[in-house]
């Protein structure tokens, strides 16, 4: 697979950490939610970064199935205040700084899809350092790689490589089963 995630280890319940350069966080996001689709995962997007009717258009756009995508949107609701969550879909939480709503949210979801392979994608981590401090991710992030494992579900957490303090990538990978860098691409 071109980014690095295999059958195997999806299918092992493998934790990723996907470090991006900034300039093709998106084309990344895009090769993600492809290839766990066409190994036959259900993903769960907890999108901070795009809301969720730019993320379906984009992936309208290149190819990614929807019927097996679930949307948790943590920035329109934030934006324009007026959304209705579909089920099945999209729900929407009032602000990406909510850990808590954002954590029910995913355990709802979670539980809706149960008996089915799933994977959860959280697009991504250097968004939610504008809304919160590195601690406080931090602490969720443990939280939410803890309950994936108890789940036994794979999940993906997305970040901008450099947008990461060095102390807070440390943490992250401490986290993690593994690691996938991008390197930065040349001009030219």
């Amino acid at each position: 697979m071109a980014i690095g995630i295999k059958a195997e280890d999806l299918e092992k319940k493998k934790i990723f950490l996907v470090l991006s350069p900034a300039a093709s966080v998106r084309q990344h996001n895009i090769e993600i939610i492809k290839t766990v689709s066409s190994l036959g995962f259900h993903t769960v997007v907890v999108t901070t970064n795009f809301p969720y009717s730019v993320l379906k258009k984009i992936y309208e756009q290149n190819g990614v199935p929807l019927d097996h995508v679930t949307f948790i949107d943590t920035v329109t609701q934030f934006s324009m205040r007026t959304v209705q969550n579909v089920h099945g879909v999209v729900r929407y939480i009032n602000n990406p700084a909510n850990l808590t709503d954002m954590g029910i949210a995913v355990t709802e979801i979670l539980k809706d899809l149960s008996g089915k392979k799933v994977c959860i994608l959280y697009d991504s981590i250097s968004t939610m350092l504008v809304y919160l401090s590195s601690h406080n991710i931090s602490k969720f992030i443990h939280f939410v790689t803890n309950k994936l494992r108890l789940l036994d579900i794979s999940g993906v957490f997305l970040a901008v490589e450099k947008g990461l303090d060095p102390q807070f990538l440390s943490q992250l990978t401490t986290f993690v089963d593994e690691i996938i860098e991008f390197p930065e691409e040349k001009a030219g």
